[in-house]
Formats: structure tokens, sequence, C-alpha cells
């Protein structure tokens, strides 16, 4: 005998002839709460020939039998072993029409198989099936707005993908997702078709298109009920936007439906954030045409009555004192009601009780409202839970950063108690490493225990190490080769080594340093540095000034606060320089004939054919040699949130240099630093940079040595104006600048938002600088144009050069590269004794160091 059950479950009996009363029988001796519907009933089995007649006297059911072996047919893919594990009948089992049915449903449900029957023959059970086809290819086409990476990512995950089983059904449920997902980012004219093509070996091809059409866009919406507020005004506040002259950039008036729940909260906002505290949105009406392209948004509003807080409570257990809570409330009795004061009160003691350890407290504020007199009185109820403490810290990702490294940044530490202050800040000092790109950190609980838990930091490394070299170019330096190997976290330890070597036509300089931010466990730096200069001239515009210097330095840090360091350090400078009558800065010229140890030498073979005669011109050359030992101090403040592209946060720096005995040269520089960050709305951002500079000479020396005079002009200062040629000219040719002894610039810069991803790379914004370059007292003696009349370049408000226009950094593998276009608002003309100011819009640098 043999059974069969075809597609869908339909159980066909084929067997070997039974006569009617067997067939009969069998049915009559089947369960009715088995039985299967009429279209799965096995059909009644022909009249077998008479040789092939079962005892009458003993009618049986042939699917009701002990299982004595199991095959399965029809395998290509599937291995036996994989049927089997799902087949919930054994050899040995007592095999029945339920036991049938529950087998085939088993089957089915793997999504393996298209077709499956079952077979007897003799005591064997043979299972034979047609396996669904495999997809051998898919590929989808026509989609622009959702990337392809993304979608197959999403469809992997049900099903469809290459290697993947197909089911027919499971494309059909795809189509209506991709649908969806499309209307969502409103493209209502979306067609979805998808293409299966058979291929050898029971696979197929699977191809979805997409032609997505245009975003539907939003020709107007309308607020319905508001007598209180312009409509202007409150449709600014929203994402979603009538076509405006901006909308080809920013994209604001395509219809998308998660904007709009995003903007219905926002519309509920600024009537509650301005006392409608029984505000509610009634409908919202979203109508599109028929062509699909054009949406028309109605949404209907029960503005309700102004509220003001009649009082302000503070309820629950207070593990922090009540007054102190209570400064944390932003909202006030008496005030119009504000959900916005509201939130960000409960947001405020939410964080004072997690820096106590309190992670998860609860601050729940609840009103209750008097519709009579129109007041809102608030509770702010306080539960803070139990204080939780920190099992664990643990790295993820920090291959080549030593434990310690980072261990010596956290102010969270084990053991203490969680505290939301501490992970944050720990998370802004990981982050300011160098060689440390992205931190991310998050509590997970420990098993078994309600007040412990593991904090796991997650660190993104950046390149610790690099080689560089390259060709940069500024107004101040001209052209300048330049190679360099720093190494930020040297063997893990984040010891900073640095190797820099700038050649170009006007100067030379050797550098080697080396940084401990940890000298010892309360955080002293120390960076112990070496440098050589060879200078022909201090700028490009200058006149000729020989100068080269060996310096030998160190400094200390240490650390007084979070955000503040005081240093002291010493250096030794051995300094040569030379000058020459007539191509040199007179200036210059008097200051080496006065300080130091001097010298002088004729040269009389100015032609280089070996012998002095009268086709020579003779100069003489003047030159000192001098030590200086140079004490440094300073002060710093820091609190900016990176120190490149910074978004918030300000920075303070004072310094002094004093040169000590036994210098030769004596002399003190003072400078100060002011940098902040202010959000100003949106992504836009004000930012000021002030710098003021100041140095005099001591004791016997006649004026500060020239090669410490200050510079303004350019990309670095006052921009519109050639690089480093403001402030006192020297008499050599056209008036060379000669820099000065006190130095004032302020920089005030509106930053412009940019894309995300270009966040931490580029930035634009638009300037207004102010700013120029002294020379106080009377050390210094000056003369015009005309080489004879007096000059002063003394401090006057009125002579701070200003300019304005728009700027663009970019920050390159090879380095900072600035660009701006300037206006200068008022250049000084000269006249014939004045030299006249030399102006340049646009400027540029590239390469140099930041």
């Amino acid at each position: 005998m043999r059974f069969e059950l075809g597609l869908l479950g339909a159980m066909a009996l084929a067997v070997q002839p039974l006569s009617a009363a067997h067939a009969q029988a069998a049915a009559a001796a089947e369960p009715q709460a088995d039985t299967p519907p009429a279209s799965l009933r096995p059909p009644s089995a022909p009249s077998a020939p008479p040789a092939a007649q079962p005892v009458a006297s003993a009618p049986s059911n042939p699917a009701d039998f002990v299982v004595g072996d199991i095959r399965v047919q029809g395998l290509q893919r599937i291995s036996e072993g994989t049927v089997f594990n799902y087949l919930p009948i054994n050899i040995g089992d007592h095999l029945t029409p339920a036991a049938i049915r529950e087998g085939m449903r088993a089957l089915y449900a793997t999504g393996f198989f298209r077709d499956v029957e079952m077979r007897r023959e003799g005591n064997t059970l043979i299972v034979v099936v047609i396996e669904r086809p495999s997809i051998e290819k898919f590929t989808i086409k026509g989609n622009k707005e959702i990337k392809t990476p993304q979608l197959k990512k999403s469809l992997r995950d049900v099903g469809l993908a290459e290697g993947k089983i197909f089911d027919r059904s499971v494309l059909d449920e795809v189509k209506q997702y991709l649908t969806d997902q499309y209307f969502s980012r409103g493209k209502y004219a979306v067609q979805i078709t998808a293409k299966v093509e058979p291929r050898p070996d029971n696979k197929v091809d699977v191809a979805v298109h997409i032609i997505e059409g245009k975003r539907a866009v939003v020709r107007e919406i309308n607020i319905v009920g508001n007598t209180a507020f312009k409509e202007k005004d409150i449709l600014d506040t929203l994402h979603l936007k009538t076509p405006n002259w901006l909308s080809w950039y920013k994209q604001d008036d395509r219809y998308s439906r998660d904007t709009l729940r995003g903007d219905l909260e926002r519309i509920r906002s600024y009537f509650m954030d301005r006392g409608y505290a029984n505000f509610q949105i009634e409908s919202t009406q979203v109508q599109i045409t028929p062509a699909k392209h054009n949406m028309f948004i109605t949404v209907n509003i029960h503005q309700g009555d102004v509220f003001r807080v009649s009082q302000v409570k503070l309820a629950g257990r207070m593990v922090v004192p009540e007054p102190v809570l209570r400064k944390l409330l932003l909202i006030k009795p008496g005030e119009i009601y504000s959900r916005q004061l509201i939130s960000k009160s409960q947001e405020l003691i939410r964080y004072r009780l997690g820096a106590d350890g309190y992670a998860f407290s609860k601050v729940e504020p609840v009103p209750t409202a008097d519709k009579k007199d129109k007041t809102v009185s608030l509770t702010f109820y306080v539960e803070p839970g139990k204080r939780v403490y920190v099992r664990h810290i643990n790295f993820t990702n920090e291959s080549a950063i030593n434990d310690e490294t980072l261990r010596r940044e956290m102010r969270q530490l084990e053991g203490g108690w969680l505290s939301n202050s501490a992970l944050q800040r720990s998370k802004q000092r990981i982050q300011r490493l160098p060689f440390v790109k992205k931190v991310s950190y998050s509590t997970k609980p420990v098993a078994g225990s309600d007040d412990m838990v593991d904090v796991n930091y997650k660190i993104k490394e950046g390149l610790p190490g690099q080689f560089g070299g390259g060709i940069g170019y500024s107004g101040t330096y001209g052209i300048s080769l330049n190679g360099n190997f720093v190494h930020s976290n040297f063997m893990g330890t984040g010891d900073r080594i640095a190797l820099d070597i700038n050649a170009g036509k006007y100067a030379k300089t050797y550098t080697f340093s080396e940084t401990n931010p940890y000298t010892t466990i309360d955080g002293v730096s120390r960076t112990l540095s070496f440098t050589y200069r060879d200078v022909t001239q201090f700028v490009s515009s200058s006149s000729v000034f020989g100068t080269k210097q060996l310096t030998a330095a160190l400094l200390y840090a240490y650390p007084i606060s979070e955000y503040q360091y005081v240093e002291l350090g010493l250096s030794a400078n051995k300094n040569s320089l030379v000058t020459s009558q007539g191509y040199s800065a007179q200036q210059a010229v008097n200051w080496v004939r006065s300080n130091g140890n001097t010298f002088s030498r004729v040269i009389g073979d100015t032609n280089g054919d070996g012998v002095i005669n009268s086709l020579d011109a003779p100069y003489t050359v003047y030159g000192t040699d001098f030590y200086t030992y140079e004490l440094t101090a300073g002060w710093s403040m820091d609190s900016r949130n990176r120190a490149l592209f910074a978004t918030r946060g300000m920075r303070n720096a004072f310094s002094a240099r004093l040169a000590i005995p036994p210098s030769n040269v004596r002399y003190y520089a003072l400078s100060y630093q002011f940098v902040k960050y202010v959000p100003l709305w949106g992504r836009f951002l004000i930012s000021e940079n002030a710098q003021v500079d100041y140095a005099s000479s001591l004791g016997h020396t006649t004026a500060l040595p020239p090669y410490m005079n200050y510079y303004a002009g350019g990309p670095d200062s006052v921009r519109g104006y050639r690089a480093s040629t403001l402030g006192p000219r020297d008499n050599i040719g056209i008036g060379n600048p000669l820099g000065g002894n006190l130095l004032t610039v302020n920089r005030l810069e509106l930053i412009l938002p940019v894309p995300e991803k270009w966040q931490s790379a580029a930035r634009v914004s638009v300037f207004y600088d102010m700013g120029n370059v002294f020379q106080t007292g009377n050390k210094i003696q000056f003369l015009g144009v005309d080489a004879a009349t007096p000059v002063t370049y003394h401090f006057s408000y009125n002579n701070l050069r200003r300019s304005a226009g728009l700027a663009v950094e970019w920050l390159a593998p090879l380095g900072l590269f600035r660009f701006s276009y300037a206006i200068p608002l008022n250049p000084n003309p000269g006249n014939t004794v004045q030299f006249g100011d030399q102006t340049e819009r646009f400027q540029f640098s590239i390469g140099q160091a930041f």
C-alpha cells in the first residue's frame, strides 16, 4: 500500500486497490476533529481487483501503521538531516492522519519546500519534496533616495538576498515595504515592479525596478483655530516649508511623514511654551493632488487659554538638599506656563541627582490646572532611587593605546558612585587626545544587582603617528618645503615625539621635541625641545637681516583644575645676528652695533672676481653674538570641546617671558589670547579671537631684539592687507615692514553651517577683522617717505585697520588650507610723509602648522 499528501497540505491517498467498504470504514474510523476540509480530504480510492482485496472482515486505515523506515526523495541543496530535524515523525512511531498533517505543516513551515508529498511503501514512509528555488542574483535599480547597500541590508533581514531561498510571498511583502518607505519620504508617485526569471538548477534571478518619481512638494500649510499669534511666526519654527529661494539647497519644501509628525509637536510646543496649557491638535488633513506632486496640509487646533503658574513645589525623597534643587527650577510662581521651562527644570534636577550617583532617578512634573482662575499648580515629584556604583570601566577597540594612558584621563572611578558629569568629562578628556578620533560610552547593569553598573567606553582610534612632507605657501613666509615626523602616542604611552624640518627661501627651522603629558600622577606635563633657526628675512617683504639661533627649552605645565593649567619653563638661546649697511633696515643696524658682542667686517670683493678694484662697491657688515636665558611663565584656561573647529567653549591664555641674568641682552614679553565660541541660532556660531602682545627691552639693552618684533596683516591677523606689512616701516626701498613691539588683533566671525560630514574638516565664515602693529616709546626712530621727516607709530584706535569678507578653511592631509576674500575698510592711502598700506583682497595659505 501507499498514501500521498499533495500540494499545500492536501492529502491524496493512492492505496493499493481497496473496496468501497474499506474506504468507508477508514473514513468512519478517523476522528471528526482531524477531518480535513473537503478540498484537502483524500479522494475515494478506486475498487481493487478481486485478487488484491484484503480480508473484508478486517477493515483497516492504510494511513494507520507503525513506521519501520523513512526515506526522503527530491532533495537538491537541503540535507536529509535537516528534513529529519524538522519532521516530527520518527521510526517506530504509530502513524495516524493527524500525525501526517502535523508533519506536513512542520515541513512547509521551514519555508524550504514548494511541495511536499508523503507516501507509504509497506512499512516505509517516503517523503517526496520539491525545494523552493534559491536566489542566484538579486538586483535593485532606479533607487536614488534610498541607497542600494541600505536597501539590500534591510531586505536581507526578511530573506530577499543572493543565496537565500526564494519565496514569492516575501517578494510581495517587500514591494509593500518599499512603497511604505517611499511614501514616508513623500514620494507618492513611486512605482515598484519585480521580475523573477528562472535559471537552471532550481535557481532564479530577482530584479526589483523602482521609478521613484518626484517627491511631493508642500504647497500650503494652514493652521485653523489660531487667533493668538501670527501664522508666519508659527510656520517659521516648522521644518516643512512652502517653496522658497533656498529650497533647492535645504530641500525643506519636500513632504515627509516623519517631518510632519515632528512639526506637529513643534506647533504644540509653540503654544504650550507660551502659556496655553490646555492646547490641543484636533485633527490634521493632508491632501495630495491627482498627479501626486503637490501636498496641502491643514492643522486644526484648539488653542485654549493662557495659564499662569500659581505655585511650584518639590515632593518626594530629597537626597540632595531642597534649596539646592530649588535653584534649578527655571519656572517661578506668577510666570506664564511654559512646558519648555518645565522640561529643562526636570532635566537639570535629574542631572544634579546623577552627579551624586543617582543615575536612574525619576523626576515627574505634575500640573494641576484651575480652569476658573486659569492657573496651574506644579509639583515636581522626585524619586532618586538607589545610588548606583561602578563595578568596572572597560575600553574597547583601543588596540594601540595602553590601558593606563586612557585610565589616567578618567574622572569616573571604579568603585565610586556613577556620576553623569564625571562620565561626560572623562569622554571629553579622552576625545581631546590627539590619537583618539571619537569616543562614546554606555552603562550596563550588573546581572543580579540593582545598584551596580559596568561602564563601557568605545574608542575609535585616529592615526597616532605620521610622516609628512610637502610644499607650503603663505604670504608671510613665501614658498617653503617641509617634512615632519610626529607620533602622539609613542609606544602606546601617550607621549608625543616630534621632528619638524622647514626650509624656505627666507628661513630654515629644525625642531625636535618630546612631551610627556603625565610626568607625575597629578598630570604635570613636561616638554623638552631643541630648535635651530637660520633666518635671512623675518618675513618675505622685510629687509635683509641674518639671524642664527640655537635653543634648548624645558617647560612644565601643572593642572590646577579640570580646565586650567599653569606653566613654568626655562630656555637657553645662542644668537648670532648680521646686518649690512644699505641692505638692512637702519634700525636693525643700530641695534646690532649697540647690543651684545659686536663685530664688523668690510666686504670689498663684491663682484666675486677675487680682486678688489674699482669695479667693486665695498660695504660693511655688522654683527653681534650673545646668549639669552629666558624664564617662561603662563596660565591657560581651555573649555573648548575641540582644539580645531571647536563649536563651543572658550580659551584664555596669558604668558610672560623674561630674559634673566646672565643674559647679554635683557627684555620681557607679555602675551594674552582670548577665543570664544557662542551658539547663535541653529548651527550658526559666533566666534571671537582677540590677541594682545607686548614686549620691551630692559636695562642697558637699547631696544627689543629685531627678531622679537611682531607683524600683522594677512590670513593670521587682519585679512585684506598684505601679509606682515602693517605697522612700522623702514626706509629701504618702498618702506619694508620692520614690525613693532605692540600687537593688537581682534577677529569676529559668523560661522555658517556646513553639512554634518564636513564639520570636522571644513569651516565657512563671514568675518570682521581689526588690528595693527605699533611701536611704543621713543627708543627707535623712524623717518617718513622723504627719509627726512620723523614719524611715530604709537598706538591709536583710529589707526586700527579693519576689513570684512568671507573665509574658508579646509583640513587636508597636507595641512590646513585657508582661503579668504576681504575688503579693506580703512586702508591708509599714504602721502608724502606716510607709507601707504598694501592691500590684498584674496589671500590663502597652504600647509602651515595649526
